[in-house]
C-alpha cells in the first residue's frame, strides 16, 4: 500500500508489547483493541496482525496489489474509488484503488486491517508504534505522505460481516462501567459519590497516553501521592488537584498517584474512542460482573471467529 494522506495521526499498530512492563516499556497497541481484533477476523487474519489505526480520518492510501480489507470502528466515512463501502466486513480491492477514511461522525478511531498484515519488523516482539519512545511500527513515526507499506502473505480466509451484537455503540454515551480501586480507601466517600454521580469532560489534554478529565475535583484523604505501582489499562488516577486522568494503550509502565477506579475491559473501546469535549459519566460494577460481561463478549467474538455467528 502507499500512502498518498495520512490525516492528523496514522500509526502501525497491533496489540502490543506486553512482555516487557517490567523494563519500563509500554504496552502501546491498538487504543481500540476490539475493533483491531474483529477487523483482523473479518479479513482473514490472525487477532493479532498489524493494521493501521486512523484518528480523526483522513487517511488516504492507494493498493498497489490486489488485497482484501476490513475497516472496524466508528467506521461512517469509508469510501473506495469514492464509493462508501460498510466498516465491519471484508472487500476487496484492486491494484490502483484508492481508499479513503474520513472522520467518523462519532468517536475518534477507526482500524484498517489488510489481508496478510502490515509486515513492518517487529520490535521487541511487537509491530506496534510507540510514539514517545519512536521505535516499532514504520520507524517509529506516525505514517505520512509517500509511505509504502509491506503487507504479507494471506493465511486465512474472510469472515462474514461481525454481527451487530459484536460492534460497540460509540455513539450511546453510556457510563463507562469501572471496578473501585485498587485504592479506593485513599478517597473519602463524598469523593467517591462525586465520581460516580457526577458528569466530567475531556479536555483538550487527551492522547494515546491518556485522557485528563474535567468535572468535580475529587479530594483525597490524605495525599495524593502513593508508593508507585504497575497500572493497567483504564486506571482512574487521581493527582493533587483532583482532577482524574484515564490511562490508556500508551500509559506508563508505573505511576505513583492513587487510583480511585479501573475501567471494565469490556468498556475499554468506548474509552478509546473518547474526544476533547467528549462528556463521561462512570458506573460502578463488582470485579465478578466485570469478569462475566467481558467473559461473555470474549465468548461471542469465538463463536464469529469460528464461523459461527
Amino acid at each position: 500500500m502507499r500512502v498518498r494522506s495520512a490525516g492528523p495521526l496514522a500509526t502501525v499498530q497491533d496489540l502490543g508489547r506486553r512482555a516487557w512492563q517490567h523494563m519500563g516499556v509500554p504496552v502501546a497497541g491498538a487504543m481500540d483493541s476490539l475493533a483491531l481484533r474483529l477487523a483482523n477476523l473479518a479479513a482473514g487474519n490472525p487477532e493479532g496482525a498489524a493494521g493501521i489505526e486512523v484518528t480523526l480520518g483522513g487517511l488516504e492510501a492507494e493498493f498497489l496489489s490486489p488485497a482484501r480489507f476490513a475497516v472496524a470502528g466508528p467506521g461512517t466515512g469509508v469510501r473506495l474509488n469514492g464509493t462508501p463501502v460498510p466498516a465491519w466486513e471484508c472487500r476487496k480491492a484492486r491494484a490502483g484503488d484508492v481508499l479513503r477514511l474520513d472522520a467518523p461522525a462519532a468517536g475518534a478511531r477507526d482500524y484498517l486491517a489488510v489481508a496478510g498484515g502490515i509486515a513492518v519488523p517487529p520490535v521487541l516482539g511487537s509491530r506496534s508504534t510507540y510514539l514517545r519512545g519512536g521505535f516499532g511500527g514504520l520507524e517509529g513515526r506516525p505514517l505520512r505522505a509517500g509511505d509504502v507499506l509491506p503487507v504479507g502473505l494471506e493465511v486465512g480466509e474472510p469472515r462474514g460481516p461481525v454481527p451487530p451484537t459484536l460492534r460497540p455503540d460509540y455513539a450511546a454515551g453510556a457510563p463507562l462501567r469501572v471496578v473501585l480501586g485498587p485504592q479506593e480507601e485513599a478517597f473519602p466517600e463524598e469523593a467517591l459519590a462525586a465520581f460516580l454521580a457526577g458528569t466530567f469532560r475531556v479536555t483538550p489534554r487527551a492522547d494515546r497516553m491518556g485522557c485528563l478529565l474535567d468535572g468535580p475535583r475529587l479530594a483525597h484523604r490524605g495525599g495524593a501521592d502513593i508508593v508507585s505501582e504497575g497500572i493497567a489499562e483504564g486506571s482512574v488516577q487521581v493527582p493533587g488537584d483532583g482532577r482524574p486522568i484515564l490511562l490508556l494503550a500508551d500509559r506508563p509502565t508505573t505511576g505513583g498517584y492513587a487510583k480511585i477506579a479501573t475501567v471494565a475491559c469490556v468498556d475499554l473501546p468506548r474509552a478509546a474512542q473518547l474526544l476533547p469535549g467528549s462528556e463521561v459519566r462512570f458506573a460502578a460494577v463488582s470485579l465478578w460482573e466485570a469478569r462475566e460481561l467481558l467473559l461473555w463478549r470474549e465468548y461471542a467474538v469465538g463463536r464469529y471467529k469460528e464461523g459461527a455467528g
